[in-house]
């Protein structure tokens, strides 16, 4: 795994991490299909990655490397992924750029994936991504890594969620372990992820 130079984001990162989320996630199992027509897909799930990009910032937990070729949002324990007044906002503007029955599906597989979170205080990552111009130089995990090895130096487990199987066993890589499946109402399975605490 190649070491990165992590970084906090910061306001002026909203941009390019939301390009490459947008970028990441166009094909995945979930939130690609989530936003059904490909030509406007982009444009729509940039709506909501900006919300969701914007909110985390008030944490100092998201990650970049030098130019948000990779990026990780952390929420630390306590912390809430959206305030209520951002999740509103969220579904009525997806509703503004898809339509009310997409928008309000997007959502409830937010609120299905909140409803199983560990009772424990963990971090949570939240989303996890790396522009596809960059794809397979190990940015991804590299930058996972090292902002888990801030969350050890703090002692806190960590929690994920991951709508693509093929990086399940990437994500054992670093110590997460399965800790059980989400069936969505389109029958798609997200798996949930835990790694325990670092004891030092």
């Amino acid at each position: 795994m190649p070491h990165v130079s992590a970084r906090l984001a910061s306001p002026a990162d909203i941009d390019s991490i939301v390009s490459t989320f947008t970028s990441a996630f166009f094909h995945d199992p979930v939130w690609g299909s989530a936003f059904p027509d490909e030509r406007r897909r982009a444009a729509q799930a940039a709506v909501m990655w900006r919300v969701y990009v914007t909110s985390a910032l008030r944490y100092p937990w998201t990650f970049v490397t030098p130019d948000a070729e990779a990026a990780a949002l952390w929420i630390p324990p306590g912390g809430v992924e959206l305030l209520p007044e951002e999740v509103a906002g969220l579904e009525r503007n997806l509703a503004r750029v898809t339509d009310p029955d997409t928008a309000r599906a997007i959502m409830a597989v937010g609120e299905q994936f909140e409803a199983v979170h560990p009772a424990e205080p963990f971090f949570y990552l939240t989303i996890l991504g790396t522009h596809t111009d960059h794809r397979g130089k190990g940015l991804g995990m590299a930058l996972l890594a090292e902002s888990l090895a801030r969350i050890d130096e703090v002692g806190a487990p960590a929690y994920l969620e991951s709508t693509n199987p093929a990086n399940l066993k990437r994500y054992e890589s670093v110590g997460f372990a399965v800790r059980d499946e989400i069936v969505l109402p389109t029958g798609q399975v997200v798996t949930t992820m835990w790694r325990a605490a670092s004891v030092s």
